[in-house]
């Protein structure tokens, strides 16, 4: 965890890192701000609040660097068990309840087997004969949410990403 934090850059990020990391992983349905804010710290929510949305929609920290340092953490472990075997290029859909994250629409969900509400994510993971590892990911951006500025703005989605057809 500590490399982790480490690639959140400032020391002052390195904590809500931390917060930000156990919220996904304890039990609950709902994994945004206001619900994990809860179940981390329930005597005082909003300053965990406050803390976990200035981390996630304010601070400047890079998500590539975060996937770095996971990579230089759990390849070494995972070859350990054996080399990697393949490259793997795949969509992943995770469901979501509301509608404001970037790229939430009913669409196809391969974790449901149906359409529902979610985003979807491409994927690119290494894999050996017992595990496997996302190495890298671009969220994919559906045409309702590419052909709306105003969303778009209030998302801050940059301006390079646009919209593009699944092949098939």
């Amino acid at each position: 965890m500590d490399g982790l934090a480490q690639a959140a850059g400032h020391l002052d990020r390195q904590e809500p890192l931390k917060n930000y990391c156990k919220g996904l992983l304890l039990p609950g349905e709902r994994k945004s701000i206001e619900p994990m804010a809860a179940r981390l710290d329930p005597s005082s929510v909003q300053p965990m609040r406050q803390s976990l949305h200035h981390l996630v929609a304010k601070a400047p920290w890079s998500d590539e660097a975060v996937l770095e340092q996971v990579r230089n953490h759990v390849l070494p472990a995972m070859q350990k068990h054996g080399p990697v075997m393949a490259w793997i290029v795949d969509d992943t859909g995770f469901p979501k309840k509301g509608k404001h994250s970037v790229g939430v629409t009913r669409q196809y969900c391969g974790q449901l087997g149906k359409q529902d509400n979610c985003r979807v994510a491409v994927s690119l993971s290494v894999a050996t004969w017992s595990s496997s590892l996302p190495i890298d990911y671009r969220l994919y951006l559906p045409k309702e949410w590419a052909e709306d500025d105003k969303r778009r703005k209030k998302a801050e989605v940059p301006e390079e990403v646009q919209f593009q057809i699944k092949p098939a």
